[in-house]
């Protein structure tokens, strides 16, 4: 090689490196992350109205809730939480403990040196515990509504620094559900949803009764929801008399419940349900949790509505 052309050489080397300098320098001010600190202090309103501050980003999360905890491992919060209640079986790398979500155990809390403590529920007595010993608690009751579990999911990511992964899952949890719904024929059918071997119900103004009527179902519930709390307690009659047409099992878990067990109950073989192989079995905790796998039920409710005959 000449020399003129030896020089010709470094010269595109150089300019080829200059360029992608500038592109290197340049990227980060466009699309690095932010600093996980960069968008604290904040300061959060709960469901209810509480006002929750938050100094710097919690590393050391518990989760009193299992709902809570799906949504903290969900938006990206995982390797943050370092104990849940006994109660969080979901997901499996969850730090589960013998904690109780429903009887506060405050000493036992504070062993774990939480910087935020996530509950469910009433828990006055959680948060004025631990707001002796200046550890922040954000309570976030039972959804009602699809919006709230969405809400409640954009609190957990605010709450731990990840607010964009939580707004991505919302965004794709919306996007599922409703093709979902869209993609599912419509049917006038009535349904029975089972909470218990006792006939626990819920109506349709609970959340899991809302996710229902994404598919305009009619639940043979309300009518029986006297002082409407939105969990009657039916009888066989009752439930042999309404005929509902889909038969929903959340106690196949906790009650060992099949279609098999319910067609074998005294009366209920008339059921349509019954009759056409339409008791559909649900897992427990999906069917009472309020929270990323919402989106399983609704497509479990889906899947029943199409075959449905």
């Amino acid at each position: 090689m000449t020399q003129s052309a030896v020089r010709r050489l470094v010269a595109a080397t150089l300019l080829i490196g200059a360029l992608t300098g500038c592109a290197t320098r340049e990227q980060p001010a466009e699309t690095a992350p932010p600093p996980a600190s960069a968008s604290f202090p904040v300061t959060l309103t709960a469901p209810g109205g509480a006002k929750v501050t938050l100094a710097k980003r919690p590393e050391k999360i518990v989760s009193l809730s299992s709902s809570a905890t799906e949504g903290l491992f969900a938006v990206g919060a995982g390797k943050q939480v370092v104990a849940v209640d006994d109660q969080s079986t979901f997901p499996a790398e969850a730090p589960r403990t013998a904690l109780s979500g429903l009887t506060v155990n405050v000493e036992a809390l504070g062993a774990h040196s939480p910087d935020l403590v996530v509950a469910a529920g009433d828990a006055g007595d959680l948060v004025a515990g631990l707001g002796r010993l200046s550890v922040p608690v954000l309570i976030l009751p039972s959804a009602r509504s699809l919006d709230d579990v969405y809400g409640q999911l954009d609190l957990l990511g605010k709450a731990t620094g990840h607010p964009a992964e939580a707004a991505d899952l919302v965004t794709r949890m919306r996007a599922d559900i409703d093709k979902i719904v869209r993609d599912t024929p419509k049917k006038p059918l009535s349904y029975y949803h089972e909470l218990d071997t006792e006939l626990y119900s819920v109506t349709s103004k609970t959340f899991i009764g809302s996710v229902y009527g994404l598919f305009g179902l009619t639940n043979v519930a309300d009518a029986a929801d006297v002082d409407a709390g939105g969990y009657p307690k039916l009888s066989t009659e009752y439930v042999i008399k309404a005929n509902p047409a889909l038969v929903f099992l959340a106690d196949t878990k906790c009650c060992a419940q099949t279609p098999q067990t319910v067609a074998a109950r005294p009366g209920w073989d008339t059921v349509d349900a019954v009759r056409r192989g339409n008791v559909v079995v649900l897992d427990d905790d999906i069917a009472s949790r309020w929270g990323p796998r919402v989106v399983d039920l609704v497509r479990a409710v889906a899947d029943a509505v199409t075959k449905a005959g």
